[in-house]
C-alpha cells in the first residue's frame, strides 16, 4: 500500500482532550496504518465514517500516535458519538 492509498480500520471515537469531555472528537490510527497515510504528517483526508463520506485532519497526538479529527457534523451524518467504535475508511487528499 502506498501513501495515499485509503486505509480501512476500526476505532473508538474519543474526546481530543479527555480531561474537558467536550470539544474537538478524533479516531486514534492503528500504528500499522499511520505510513499509508504519508506518515505523521498533519494533513487533510477524506473518506467515510460508518458508510458516510466526510473529510477530516490527521493530527500527531503526543507520545508518537496520529488521530483523524472528526467534526461534529460528519458524527451527526453517520450517527456516531464519542465512544462509539466504527469502522473509518480514510486517505490523503
Amino acid at each position: 500500500m502506498g501513501a495515499g492509498d485509503p486505509v480501512v480500520f476500526r476505532g473508538r471515537v474519543r474526546w481530543w482532550d479527555p480531561e474537558k469531555g467536550s470539544g474537538l472528537a478524533v479516531i486514534d490510527v492503528p500504528a500499522a496504518f499511520v505510513a499509508g497515510l504519508g506518515g505523521r504528517k498533519q494533513a487533510r483526508l477524506a473518506g467515510s465514517l460508518g458508510g458516510v463520506p466526510f473529510t477530516g485532519s490527521g493530527m500527531l497526538v503526543a507520545g508518537g500516535g496520529y488521530c483523524v479529527g472528526l467534526s461534529k457534523a460528519a458524527l451527526k451524518a453517520a450517527g456516531i458519538g464519542v465512544g462509539d467504535e466504527v469502522e473509518i475508511v480514510v486517505g490523503r487528499v
